[in-house]
């Protein structure tokens, strides 16, 4: 790691008192969660189409036992990537974290203000009633009943109009956070930031990926993450290709001082 760029985020972190942090896959995989994209991520060994709307309707069954065993981990724990960026909250540096994970893993290390603008996968929703089923209830009912997929709660004669589906945004699909409201009181926050922190993602994936256009002229863009992204050559950009966990260690070191 570049000691000049550490050193340089390490500033604009420790003097900003609004950062706003957009988190990908890349924070999770340091807890042992797969990726999508890179050479070992789920793409490799299973089609984008698999997580698409249309293929859920289309085979609700299969679509739920890949989901259940590549993007469910409740035995998952957070790493010190997320655990920093808790205290940060804590300590009032940080405001939102806007996060493109479905894990819970901000949330467990004790992040509150956490928007998950795709969703999450520890409930699933009727799509005609709005009944809220838990993940371990569709788990349980997968191994007890047959159209276990299919809601209780409706007396909709059409099996398809009340498929439960998790409460993840697939392609194709919306989610609560892809209405104009929604959209618009992320871009405001991120408008408000006085730094804007990208952690783990490649900024490749819409409307997510456009994100960091809507911060304010001279707003500093800094992004750790393994992979490049549109944003790297971008004014204002600060760069560091390397571990989260580690790099967040470091700046946090230097602003927080462990008391020896």
């Amino acid at each position: 790691m570049e000691s000049s760029m550490l050193q340089t985020c390490t500033n604009l972190i420790q003097n900003a008192k609004n950062i706003v942090v957009l988190t990908g896959a890349g924070i999770s995989t340091e807890s042992g969660i797969k990726d999508f994209r890179s050479q070992t991520g789920i793409y490799q060994m299973a089609p984008e189409y698999i997580l698409s709307l249309d293929n859920f309707y289309h085979d609700p069954a299969g679509f739920y036992q890949f989901a259940i065993e590549n993007l469910y981990h409740p035995e998952a724990l957070p790493n010190q990537g997320h655990e920093i960026l808790a205290q940060w909250e804590t300590n009032g540096k940080v405001s939102h974290i806007i996060t493109q994970n479905i894990d819970g893993l901000h949330q467990k290390a004790g992040s509150v203000k956490v928007i998950e603008f795709h969703g999450t996968m520890k409930t699933a929703s009727c799509q005609n009633c709005g009944n809220t089923y838990s993940t371990e209830e569709m788990i349980t009912r997968l191994n007890t009943m047959e159209d276990f997929y299919v809601c209780d709660h409706c007396s909709t004669p059409a099996k398809n109009e009340r498929y439960i589906k998790p409460d993840v945004v697939l392609f194709g699909d919306t989610g609560e956070w892809f209405t104009m409201e929604g959209f618009n009181e992320v871009i405001n926050i991120i408008h408000q930031a006085d730094c804007l922190l990208v952690l783990g993602t490649s900024l490749k994936v819409t409307p997510f990926s456009t994100f960091p256009q809507y911060r304010r002229e001279g707003t500093p863009l800094i992004i750790v993450n393994k992979g490049d992204s549109p944003y790297d050559n971008s004014k204002d950009s600060y760069v560091i290709h390397e571990s989260i966990g580690k790099t967040l260690i470091k700046i946090d070191h230097h602003i927080n001082p462990p008391i020896s």
